[in-house]
């Protein structure tokens, strides 16, 4: 079942939007500003703990807590154990609170900003007109306030680039705390075109920094109707040959659906001949959410129907070593052949089986499902039985 990241409770005290740490326990009184005081509903504290000085006190309705506590408190109705020790939340003054940092999860990920200067027919996190640059100041705290280093942390958004030297500072903040963390950045590669910036986020050195930009079609028109930015193509072809000149690693990410799959051979090809220094072509099952429920029709295509395309392009990248892969696609709709090519892409916040995959012989090893594709999705999907274990193949 995907994870809860946001919730909503009663606030008293809290003036700002505020990002701390959570604790259960207390801790001394120098750190409490960095904190968030959470008290279940089945806790051991006294009923009158010493609240001083911590960002605020997060309390289960029906605890057995004085209500005249000091300090700021957010009263939540519901059970608070899905949230762990120094997970780092975000709590509005109007009791609204996110998850933005959870220890125990790969699937971590710096929102940058919620602008974007592309509109993609398939966008799952359709853009909106901000000032977003204001939020560099949150995520370098949230950066600052994360105790252990993380194996991956993902930048995202809308479009990460937007905030010019604001991401310089967050690369460099990352690598400063976290040098050895993988730092994954989903871009449309546009504003690549320009070299000042290219070369600004590759003086900072990151050692395992990746760029992920993504490309639909070898045609530029194509290419840009997809992404609803007239010129979107020559810029993006531009920033790749930047970000290569840079010594930047990139990932190109193709989606797929009805409008990127009748080029996607030819689109293969165009990779291979021209862009042969990208280190990871990812092949990509769509996400029902954002734009894709309203152009449901103009998208979707079953992926047990193109699976035999998928398969050709896999081994024309593999053949031709080429780094490939295939992200979230369930094993049941793919030729056995590629299995060894998909990942277990869905992050955990939005990932579910449904219950024909419970008795399937490799769910461990699949991908499973967007939880927005619960009530819609292929057709292909259903249980894959083998009598004992049985080796993943691949090409």
């Amino acid at each position: 079942m995907a994870q809860k990241l946001t919730f909503r409770g009663a606030c008293r005290g809290l003036a700002a939007r505020t990002l701390g740490r959570v604790t259960f326990t207390e801790v001394t009184a120098s750190a409490r500003s960095d904190y968030f005081f959470v008290i279940p509903e089945n806790s051991n504290l006294a009923n009158e703990p010493d609240l001083t000085g911590y960002a605020a006190a997060l309390v289960k309705s029906g605890a057995d807590i004085a209500e005249d506590l000091s300090g700021p408190v957010v009263r939540y109705d519901e059970d608070l154990s899905f949230i762990s020790s120094d997970s780092i939340l975000a709590i509005n003054p109007d009791g609204h609170s996110r998850i933005l940092f959870r220890p125990e999860s790969r699937n971590n990920t710096i929102f940058s900003t919620v602008e974007c200067n592309s509109n993609c027919l398939m966008c799952s996190q359709p853009p909106i007109l901000s000032n977003d640059k204001r939020m560099v100041d949150e995520h370098l705290r949230l950066i600052d306030l994360i105790k252990e280093a993380p194996d991956v942390m993902g930048i995202t958004g809308g479009e990460p680039t937007l905030l010019g030297d604001g991401l310089v500072v967050i690369l460099s903040r990352l690598k400063e705390r976290f040098p050895n963390t993988i730092v994954h950045m989903l871009t449309n590669g546009r504003l690549y075109a320009y070299e000042d910036l290219v070369g600004a986020i590759a003086s900072v050195d990151h050692p395992h920094f990746t760029s992920a930009i993504p490309l639909y079609s070898d045609i530029a028109t194509e290419h840009d109707y997809i992404v609803q930015a007239e010129g979107a193509f020559d810029q993006t072809i531009m920033g790749l040959y930047n970000a290569a000149k840079h010594g930047l690693r990139i990932e190109i990410r193709i989606v797929l659906h009805k409008q990127s799959l009748p080029r996607l051979g030819q689109l293969a090809d165009f990779i291979y001949r021209n862009l042969p220094f990208v280190d990871h072509i990812a092949l990509m099952g769509l996400e029902n959410m954002g734009y894709v429920k309203a152009n449901w029709g103009l998208l979707w295509e079953d992926p047990t129907d193109y699976a035999p395309l998928l398969e050709k392009v896999v081994r024309f990248f593999f053949y031709r070593r080429m780094n490939v892969s295939v992200y979230n696609l369930q094993l049941c709709v793919l030729p056995r052949s590629i299995w060894g090519f998909a990942r277990q892409s869905i992050s955990d916040f939005k990932n579910i089986y449904l219950e024909e995959c419970n008795e399937c012989s490799v769910r461990n090893d699949c991908a499973g499902l967007f939880l927005s594709s619960e009530q819609r999705h292929s057709r292909g999907i259903k249980a894959i039985l083998f009598k004992e274990n049985v080796a993943i193949p691949a090409l």
